[in-house]
């Protein structure tokens, strides 16, 4: 499936309220490193390993698993009060700007930073950006990185998790039997789409009735982890068929590619209620509702508009 072709700036449709943030929702190395002493942020490193061989000055070590379930479930909220701690512990504040790293390896690294991003927003933080490419955009850039571990002093935070940018299980159902209108966007590779293959803790394949096809990697610079930093508005809707005031629901397997694809549509194209399932088809498939294997023939409609 081909990329979506690129037309309008990430960082003039993003801020437009009251609010400005110190960055834009993504931000490039360069960017981050010509900040200056006036903005400090809070830099958290996702990795699961290599932080102590080398990463962004500053950086705090923020593990990904902290920002979603376990092994059960692995895209499911988490524990609201679990997370509390969990993020005071890593000095986090309401009114403070955070940089989220990914490794960036693949576009799949950059799920772990969308989904960090789309959690921390939903918990009450709105000063978010997210580095593009990651450490390895980072140090390929040649920008310097520090070997010596960041312990952050901890904070108090009182967290209240909304649902503005969540949908739920029984929200899904809804729309799946025609009680709520909403357009259904499967994040996934098409061979999950069309239910060749499932994860691993998913009983069934398939994906939700309704549902059409957009993967993750459209959204990036082909052959990249680099995410694209803005997209045709217009001509994405048109191709889905959303029209003004729409609810989009993005979901996958376990909310981590659908993450991009929600990152992509609300914060850089600015599509308004735009939401995450973060449980997706994982969650989904261990319930008893109905699922669909889409035959090639749809799917392969779906390049045609897209491209290949």
């Amino acid at each position: 499936m081909g990329r979506i072709i690129l037309a309008t700036c990430a960082a003039a449709l993003f801020g437009t309220g009251a609010f400005a943030a110190s960055f834009a929702p993504l931000v490039t190395p360069t960017e981050l490193a010509a900040r200056g002493q006036a903005v400090q942020p809070i830099i958290l490193d996702l990795r699961d390993a290599s932080y102590d061989k080398g990463h962004l000055p500053g950086a705090i070590p923020a593990p990904y698993a902290t920002f979603r379930g376990g092994k059960a479930n692995p895209g499911a909220v988490p524990d609201v009060e679990a997370l509390e701690a969990d993020l005071e512990r890593l000095g986090l504040r309401l009114d403070a700007p955070i940089v989220i790293v990914p490794e960036g390896k693949t576009d799949t690294d950059f799920g772990a930073a969308a989904r960090a991003y789309w959690t921390l927003k939903s918990a009450g933080f709105t000063d978010l950006s997210i580095l593009n490419g990651g450490t390895q955009a980072w140090t390929a850039a040649g920008l310097p990185v520090d070997t010596a571990p960041v312990t952050p002093q901890p904070t108090e935070l009182d967290l209240t998790f909304s649902d503005t940018w969540l949908a739920s299980t029984e929200g899904v159902t809804q729309v799946v039997e025609g009680t709520h209108d909403a357009v259904l966007l499967d994040a996934r590779p098409t061979e999950f789409y069309e239910g060749r293959t499932k994860h691993d803790v998913a009983e069934r394949p398939g994906t939700l009735p309704g549902a059409q096809s957009l993967p993750h990697s459209t959204f990036f610079t082909p052959g990249t982890p680099t995410l694209s930093s803005s997209t045709d508005v217009a001509g994405l809707k048109q191709a889905l068929g959303i029209k003004d005031g729409d609810e989009v629901v993005s979901f996958c397997n376990t909310g981590h590619w659908a993450a991009t694809q929600w990152f992509a549509l609300s914060e850089l194209a600015g599509l308004d209620n735009v939401k995450l399932y973060p449980g997706s088809m994982v969650e989904y498939s261990q319930a008893d509702l109905p699922m669909e294997n889409v035959p090639g023939l749809l799917a392969n409609l779906s390049r045609q508009i897209f491209g290949d």
